[in-house]
């Protein structure tokens, strides 16, 4: 360095710490006067809580009995199982009271009425890490039968046709889908 780049150098450099200097009080008090603000904020929340009533207790109680939708008046369903952010599983029993193989097993809530009995997806496991893993399965409730269609491992699923004794399914789980043909 020549002796004016030394200068200007010692200049700029007094220049930054006179800054330096001058403003770090600012910026400390700064900091200080944040945090007394906090914590003055955090005191104030505390006792507002404490003047707050407690509100109403809530007592849960085991669901109801409910008509289980598009089962054509026959079939009712009680929650035992709710995943989430997903599906729930019900205990589904006969309205009429008929003693039904329906009530040894958990299923979801879509039902699908054909002149064959009712469409039903019947859990494999109630265990939030093992599903979707269900069966869909055909409810003839003049036999009290439940016989297994097909096992799908997504619940977004549809009946997409019926001809004659054969069922169409189609699913679809978010990344990639596919068509199940059944025969009745």
């Amino acid at each position: 360095m020549n002796k004016v780049q030394l200068i200007f150098h010692h200049i700029f450099r007094f220049i930054w710490n006179l800054i330096f200097i001058i403003s770090y009080p600012i910026l400390a008090s700064f900091g200080l006067l944040f945090i007394g603000v906090t914590y003055v904020f955090s005191l104030l929340s505390r006792f507002l809580n404490r003047l707050r009533p407690e509100g109403k207790k809530v007592v849960l109680k085991e669901s109801e009995w409910e008509d289980l939708p598009f089962s054509g008046d026959l079939l009712e369903a009680k929650l035992i199982k709710q995943i989430v952010f997903g599906p729930s599983g019900f205990k589904v029993r006969r309205k009429d009271g008929v003693p039904s193989i329906l009530s040894d097993f958990v299923f979801g809530k879509k039902v699908r009425v054909l002149e064959e009995g009712y469409l039903l997806e019947k859990w494999n496991s109630t265990d939030s890490k093992d599903l979707p893993d269900f069966d869909i399965c055909l409810y003839d409730p003049d036999e009290d039968s439940l016989r297994s269609l097909t096992n799908i491992k997504c619940f977004d699923w549809h009946v997409s046709e019926k001809v004659e004794n054969e069922l169409c399914f189609k699913w679809f789980d978010g990344t990639q889908g596919g068509e199940v043909k059944v025969a009745l």
